[in-house]
């Protein structure tokens, strides 16, 4: 990932995106930013007069109560500029990508027609596309004179072909609860703060029943230096596993210290034995620091769901030591695709084309380079001040030090599997008294195995 301009702002799935988290930004533990359309976008989209018979496509999502409204709007407005096309838009299980995608697999298989499909994540993406459901896009890219890697941040790729465009951006950082930063006497962290810093905030923050910060049960949590400062989270450069890297231990002892001697985070016991969600913790006060997406500004917004008195305002990830360049974040985002059975690749094209670029109906961040991030940002935003901290959230994701180590040219279709290595490694660090050599053997042995059983 090349540094971000200071125009860019910002998810996932990893996706959020995510499943939960990385599965779609309106699943249960949650995981988007389309851009003002330019002149080469207009051209992209067509405005040419109605042909004499109408195209339809069918662009499936899990939209709910909440974006199907913003939906309708941005296909109004396509269809407004393309005549000629018509989309119908097909919410398969309102709020949960993780159930949407089992489904769709099977429509997908089964023959129906499947034109322009959202996915959470990239290794959701990357797993279709090594399945040869999805159409490569670099024909109409060239067609288009559209160079994808000068377009969007993160641009899925297998075997050498494009497979989808990036549709909203999930930025990691972390957000913390002003008022609890008042009463501890702390200033909002600096852009250069560390992970040991990090534990310092949280043990200060915590007061009475409040916690200083809280981590979930995603990868993400048990080792977010992995998914910031490496290539990939789970695989070397040689597509070999990656779960010896020096972070993981580090970041495991991290952790534990964090729970059991500073007492500063919420036990991962309680966490999985009571199905916590990690946005409720920090709007309802228990957590006064979280790393998360960015893609948990919009439940913080939301002031009939998530009411709330304090003010958040916002802070980077922290780096890994003082060697390491400040700036570095994780970076997930949902995507959109063409089915590969499309009979309608052109129409769809062009509609994906259009809902990465256009902003007017955007409800999250985008993942479109040459959008106006903070114009963006104070329209999603500014009118939450009391809520929000605009200021600092803008410094944060405009700063032109942001940036991502992670690269699509080391990735596999069966990174899912690898992240729930990860998440049993840690798992069983913290609940079976494992040491981290232990864990990182197990870790290592297991996604060997994984690896081994996908290259046959």
């Amino acid at each position: 990932m090349k540094k971000r301009s200071a125009a860019m702002l910002s998810s996932i799935l990893i996706a959020t995106s995510m499943l939960a988290g990385c599965g779609g930004k309106n699943d249960n533990n949650a995981a988007s930013h389309p851009a003002s359309g330019t002149a080469s976008t207009s051209a992209s989209a067509g405005t040419a007069s109605a042909p004499a018979e109408t195209v339809t496509i069918k662009y499936y999502n899990w939209d709910n109560e909440i974006a199907e409204p913003h939906t309708k709007q941005l296909i109004e407005d396509f269809q407004s500029k393309n005549p000629g096309i018509k989309v119908e838009s097909v919410s398969l299980v309102p709020g949960n990508s993780v159930e949407s995608m089992k489904k769709l697999d099977v429509m997908m298989s089964s023959g129906e027609q499947v034109d322009v499909v959202l996915y959470s994540n990239i290794d959701e993406t990357m797993a279709r596309a090594a399945q040869g459901v999805l159409a490569p896009l670099n024909d109409l890219y060239q067609k288009d004179n559209v160079k994808p890697d000068d377009e969007y941040y993160i641009n899925p790729k297998y075997n050498g072909n494009y497979y989808a465009t990036m549709f909203t951006a999930t930025d990691w950082l972390v957000m913390l609860n002003e008022d609890a930063l008042k009463a501890a006497g702390l200033e909002t962290p600096p852009y250069d703060w560390t992970w040991d810093d990090f534990r310092t905030y949280a043990k200060k923050l915590t007061k009475g029943e409040q916690f200083g910060s809280y981590f979930h049960t995603w990868g993400e949590y048990a080792n977010p230096i992995a998914y910031a400062e490496l290539k990939n989270p789970y695989l070397t450069a040689d597509m070999q596993p990656a779960f010896n890297d020096p972070s993981f231990a580090y970041f495991f002892n991290l952790r534990k210290a964090m729970e059991q001697e500073d007492k500063s985070v919420k036990t991962y016991s309680d966490i999985v034995g009571g199905k916590l969600n990690y946005g409720t913790e920090f709007v309802n006060g228990k957590a006064a620091m979280i790393l998360t997406g960015s893609f948990l500004i919009a439940s913080l917004a939301d002031k009939t769901k998530n009411p709330h008195t304090f003010k958040t305002v916002f802070a980077p990830m922290p780096r890994s030591s003082k060697d390491v360049e400040p700036g570095l974040t994780s970076l997930g985002a949902s995507y959109v695709a063409i089915a590969n059975n499309s009979k309608h690749k052109e129409e769809a094209y062009k509609f994906i084309r259009y809902m990465s670029t256009e902003d007017s109906a955007r409800t999250d961040l985008s993942g479109w380079k040459k959008t106006d991030t903070k114009a963006l940002l104070e329209r999603l935003y500014g009118g939450n001040a009391d809520l929000i901290d605009l200021p600092s959230l803008t410094a944060v994701l405009s700063d032109a030090r942001l940036r991502t180590n992670a690269t699509t040219d080391i990735s596999a279709s069966y990174q899912n599997q690898l992240k729930k290595v990860l998440e049993n490694g840690y798992s069983g660090f913290i609940l079976d008294n494992l040491s981290v050599e232990e864990a990182q053997k197990r870790m290592m042995e297991e996604a060997d195995k994984i690896i081994k059983q996908n290259a046959k």
